[in-house]
């Protein structure tokens, strides 16, 4: 028996991987269990972080004045017009925006960076903030865990917490609407009408598209530059045939084949730029027998590279909801996204092995990492519907505040469904009997 040569290399797509040839096959036949042979060898990557390894802290940049003024007049009156996504100044009508988010080159990242405002949050830090009004010396205090603007009683001055306050209320960067709320209604609208035949009664007759809010959102926006190394077997077939099985009625043709089995190695490094978890415990929570939070991570992806340093005037006329989960309780998640998305790019590295590949170990370090906070706009439909036992169900309808994706979840009218299931039982039993008579 002759060793089938090796393949040829693939590939590897992208400046940032460096792929591993297939090693020598283990043997001609689709039985043959594999040897091992360990990956050839590559170039050493850098070390990658540790636990133990200290953060470094990085700061946006945001004064502590507490007051956003307009840059042309100094009103305090600003607010976000949504269909340019810039701040308007309701005095002088000039328009003016937050500098862009920027992000250093995901390849410089070495260790854990931490945004200013994504450290870890302190349960005891003051929700109350108290300010001096710039325009007339009067204090005011601004309650954080309910809003991050309040207006001076004395002057009408608006004042905004941008500093950043330990109690997840302030994040680092905001994604501002760009959908309006009369367009958010309509796509509601439409998701909700589609959906009509099978919806609940109840639901039909309380359902108005008026009821949708504008929410900004807290979610955590990771980067990460990390070494990923995989080890498994592939198969590549070598030959397909048939042969007859079988005997009398049951005698029939099953496709059999040849292929090799190698050992099969991939490493490469990995660029992970923006990747979004929600930084609400509420929104982690995935019981579908409680609520519907899971279509939130439907009407991603959003358009994080449009983010601008954080300003309070753009949640005027928006709820907001604080983040409550720190690093360490969303690592678990992010790690596992992480790896997913190395394996879909190895996927790209093993087209010789048309019988796939089995990964039996997976490796996912990084060189470095870079964790954020950020405010992201979502069009938001509730809807708590209670079932005939009493039970609870908490349905949503969400926009996003940017593209426009719409997902949701629509109470059913389960006697109809259930109809509708049954009809084609029925007439099969009745065109049964029709023949029978015939």
């Amino acid at each position: 028996m002759t060793t089938p040569p090796a393949p040829p290399e693939p590939q590897p797509a992208g400046d940032a991987t460096q792929a591993t040839p297939p090693s020598a096959p283990a043997g001609p036949a689709s039985d043959t269990p594999s040897q091992d042979a360990p990956a050839q060898a590559q170039a050493q990557p850098a070390q990658p972080i540790t636990e133990q390894q200290q953060a470094h802290a990085t700061g946006i940049g945001s004064g502590a004045s507490g007051i956003g003024k307009c840059p042309n007049c100094g009103s305090s009156d600003v607010a976000l017009d949504i269909p340019s996504g810039e701040l308007r100044c309701n005095y002088c009508r000039g328009r003016f925006s937050a500098p862009i988010y920027q992000d250093r080159d995901i390849h410089e990242l070495r260790g854990l960076e931490v945004g200013s405002a994504a450290g870890d949050i302190i349960p005891s830090a003051d929700v109350l903030v108290t300010f001096k009004c710039p325009a007339c010396g009067a204090e005011v205090v601004v309650d954080t865990a309910h809003a991050l603007q309040a207006r001076c009683h004395w002057c009408r001055n608006t004042l905004s917490v941008n500093e950043q306050i330990p109690n997840g209320a302030v994040p680092d960067a905001i994604l501002p609407f760009r959908l309006t709320k009369e367009q958010a209604q309509a796509k509601i609208q439409e998701y909700v009408d589609k959906r009509k035949f099978f919806a609940n009664r109840r639901f039909l007759q309380e359902f108005t598209a008026d009821n949708v809010i504008g929410v900004y959102l807290p979610y955590m926006v990771v980067d990460s530059f990390c070494h990923a190394a995989f080890q498994g077997e592939g198969e590549h077939e070598t030959r397909r045939y048939y042969v007859t099985v079988g005997s009398g009625n049951s005698q029939h043709e099953e496709a059999r084949y040849d292929a090799d089995v190698y050992a099969v190695a991939r490493e490469f490094d990995l660029l992970v730029d923006d990747l979004t978890v929600e930084a609400k415990a509420e929104y982690l929570d995935q019981d579908m027998s409680r609520n519907t939070n899971n279509i939130i991570n439907a009407i991603m992806p959003f358009p994080t590279e449009q983010a601008v340093h954080f300003d309070a005037n753009y949640l005027r006329g928006f709820n907001c909801e604080k983040r409550d989960a720190n690093i360490e309780e969303l690592r678990p998640l992010v790690e596992t996204q992480t790896r997913d998305i190395a394996r879909y790019r190895a996927t790209g590295l093993i087209d010789f092995y048309d019988r796939g590949v089995r990964w039996e170990q997976t490796t996912v370090q990084p060189y470095g990492e870079k964790w954020k906070t950020a405010y992201l706009p979502v069009w938001l439909y509730s809807y708590l519907e209670t079932k005939k036992d009493g039970q609870k169900l908490l349905h949503y309808v969400a926009c996003n505040g940017v593209t426009g994706e719409t997902v949701g979840s629509v109470p059913l009218h389960m006697s109809k469904l259930l109809g509708i299931a049954v009809l084609p039982v029925i007439l099969g039993l009745a065109c049964m009997v029709a023949s029978i008579f015939i």
